[in-house]
């Protein structure tokens, strides 16, 4: 979760450069090609009746992470993060349905009501970002379905193949807002490189290796700080202050995905 969030904080700011949409192909191209050196999935055949549920993964890998780019264009980080959560929260919600998913669902409100600032004399969040942040978390959820679509390939291919089309399918926005040579700069690889190390090579590594070790409760319980670490790393690198407010509702989000992650009888628990 610190190599993620510090890789997102680094990677807002190359926007200036590349843009939100630019920076997303850069995360994700880097770390395609450091997952095929990686994993080289060429190694473990290839079944073309997966290319629909592969397609189906990298889509929506992809679409989380540029609408979770464009959202960090407008908002903070943290409170990005948060509402992103909204989507495999709500998922997780949704498959278990006991009573006590009544008071996490009662948080999250809480969370939202603060976050959204709707009370007179408090500083509303750009709507354009809550709005791109909100589709994010609609494609998270999507994104934990289509996981549960390629479990039976094997984790490193299905990870290549999926951030792959993920790199593929953002570059027209890519190249349509800043054009093939804005894109092509020599002199930004390196720190493209390093973000993608940061946010999606070593996060990913180590948490399959987490998995192997941890009970998917623990992780899930884990996994629901990181709105929290986004909102430090925000502070530190991006210098992105929030308010009391937003950090009671960054609180509320958090304390309610741990709470339905160990209420819940049915786990859904994955990562973008």
């Amino acid at each position: 979760m610190i190599s993620l969030c510090v890789g997102t904080s680094f990677a807002k700011s190359l926007f200036t450069e590349l843009g939100a949409q630019g920076t997303t192909s850069y995360r994700l191209l880097f770390s395609a090609i450091l997952l095929w050196i990686i994993w080289r999935p060429w190694r473990f055949g290839f079944n073309p009746r997966y290319i629909p549920q592969l397609l189906y993964y990298g889509i929506s890998l992809g679409l989380i992470n540029f609408l979770f780019y464009m959202s960090i264009r407008h908002i903070p980080l943290g409170l990005a993060i948060a509402i992103e959560f909204l989507g495999p929260l709500g998922l997780a919600l949704i498959s278990s349905r006991q009573r006590s998913d009544f008071v996490w669902i009662g948080l999250v409100l809480v969370g939202m009501y603060l976050l959204l600032g709707i009370d007179d004399g408090v500083e509303n969040l750009d709507p354009v970002g809550v709005l791109y942040a909100a589709g994010a978390a609609i494609f998270w959820a999507l994104y934990i379905v289509a996981g549960q679509g390629v479990r039976h390939i094997h984790p490193g291919q299905a990870t290549t193949y999926g951030i792959t089309i993920a790199a593929l399918m953002t570059l027209p926005f890519s190249i349509g807002h800043i054009g093939l040579d804005g894109l092509w700069r020599p002199d930004l690889f390196l720190f493209g490189l390093t973000v993608g190390v940061l946010s999606s090579a070593l996060p990913y590594s180590l948490e399959m290796i987490s998995l192997r070790t941890l009970h998917r409760k623990t992780f899930g319980v884990l996994l629901s700080l990181e709105p929290a670490f986004g909102a430090i790393a925000g502070a530190i690198i991006l210098h992105e202050m929030l308010s009391l407010r937003q950090v009671l509702a960054i609180i509320c989000i958090v304390i309610a995905s741990m709470g339905c992650t160990l209420t819940a009888k049915k786990k859904l628990i994955d990562k973008d």
